[in-house]
């Protein structure tokens, strides 16, 4: 098994322990183990950045990795890694998903900036 695999199958691992502690009420827990799972799935991304050959693997886990950032707060690295993998060539499928990432992250910030004022309700419906 490559490095790459074996760092996504650690982050998809740490990722399901953190679901769990999660509805376990563990909080403090999962944060710790969703941050584990973003670092290994952003090191496996980070060692098949320069591979464009490996589509959809590359944009793949650079999306999974991205998703993982939203959910540790690390908005500037999640659009660093959505515009990594939009600069290869990902199926149209995965370039949707990165595009909602996108979107997800700086919507607020986009309206906020043109005065609008959307309540969290409304704003969560424009991003599911």
């Amino acid at each position: 098994m490559t490095q790459v695999n074996v760092l996504h199958k650690e982050a998809m691992d740490l990722a399901e322990l953190a679901q769990v502690a999660k509805l376990r009420g563990e909080i403090e827990q999962s944060n710790h183990l969703l941050r584990q799972a973003f670092a290994q799935e952003s090191s496996a991304a980070a060692l098949i950045a320069n591979h464009w050959e490996s589509e959809p693997t590359r944009s793949v886990l650079h999306c999974s990795a991205a998703s993982l950032a939203i959910e540790c707060g690390e908005f500037e690295i999640a659009n660093r890694l959505i515009a990594t993998a939009l600069s290869g060539n990902p199926p149209a499928e995965i370039a949707e998903e990165l595009q909602d990432l996108f979107i997800q992250i700086n919507l607020r910030q986009y309206l906020e900036r043109r005065g609008v004022a959307l309540d969290e309700e409304k704003l969560a419906s424009l991003v599911r």
